[in-house]
């Protein structure tokens, strides 16, 4: 045998990559990077306490208050709420929620949120919901609410540096919806939000668990992430 032996055949189709679903589309991967730095912000209360301010990271060192430090976690109907209807008229309805036992419990965080959030100085809890929209594409949501404000940004800057790395696990509906369960290698897609305390993920999937069409999948899953991490800061700066 030679060494051209060795040597691919030109001729020969090279097979397919599995499974490559984010790196087959970098290009959506950084605007989606994008987005997510976009909506990083922590909300601190305005000097007169009527309403709140955007602090980009510069702002992401200020104290929080004591008041904001011991308030619990936003409630489970606040921060999902039956029904949310998104600008496009795109109505998402709640399939399930539930409050977990502790922030990290195992199978529900990824490897690099379950550090960093044991690198923080301490997690209240983490909160889920499964949504689906009006054509039954599904939308996974986890609500962490750290300690300390500072701990968020942080974490939520780390976590939008790979976005081929997803940090919860896309939820099973319950029987009773009709959403038959998902092959485990559907296309999916997160994003992150951030705001006071409350470090929100979303992951989004098709209903037929297609790999294609991301970037349209990005856009149904923002206006429901961008709708917890209000009800969220809503909490955060008013209780």
């Amino acid at each position: 045998m030679t060494s051209s032996d060795n040597l691919p055949d030109p001729d020969r189709p090279t097979p397919p990559k599995q499974k490559a679903v984010w790196p087959r589309n970098l290009a959506l991967s950084l605007a989606a990077a994008a987005v997510a730095f976009g909506v990083v912000k922590t909300l601190e209360p305005a000097e007169d306490g009527g309403g709140g301010k955007a602090a980009g990271p510069a702002r992401a060192s200020a104290a929080p208050s004591a008041a904001a430090s011991a308030r619990p976690a936003v409630p489970l109907d606040q921060a999902f709420p039956a029904e949310v209807k998104g600008a496009s008229g795109t109505v998402y309805t709640r399939v399930t929620a539930k409050a977990l036992t502790s922030c990290t419990p195992d199978g529900s965080v990824g490897p690099r949120l379950s550090a960093l959030v044991k690198q923080s100085k301490g997690c209240l809890g983490q909160q889920v919901a499964l949504y689906k929209d009006d054509r039954d594409n599904r939308f996974s949501l986890a609500v962490l609410t750290l300690q300390d404000p500072v701990d968020t940004m942080h974490l939520v800057m780390q976590l939008s540096r790979n976005f081929t790395e997803f940090q919860v696990p896309a939820q099973d509906a319950p029987l009773g919806w009709g959403l038959p369960a998902l092959p485990a290698d559907s296309g999916k897609v997160q994003s992150f939000g951030a705001v006071g305390r409350a470090v929100v993920v979303g992951v989004g999937q098709w209903s037929d668990g297609r790999t294609g069409d991301f970037q349209k999948l990005v856009d149904r899953l923002d206006p429901l992430r961008e709708a917890v991490t209000k009800n969220a800061g809503a909490h955060e700066l008013h209780g």
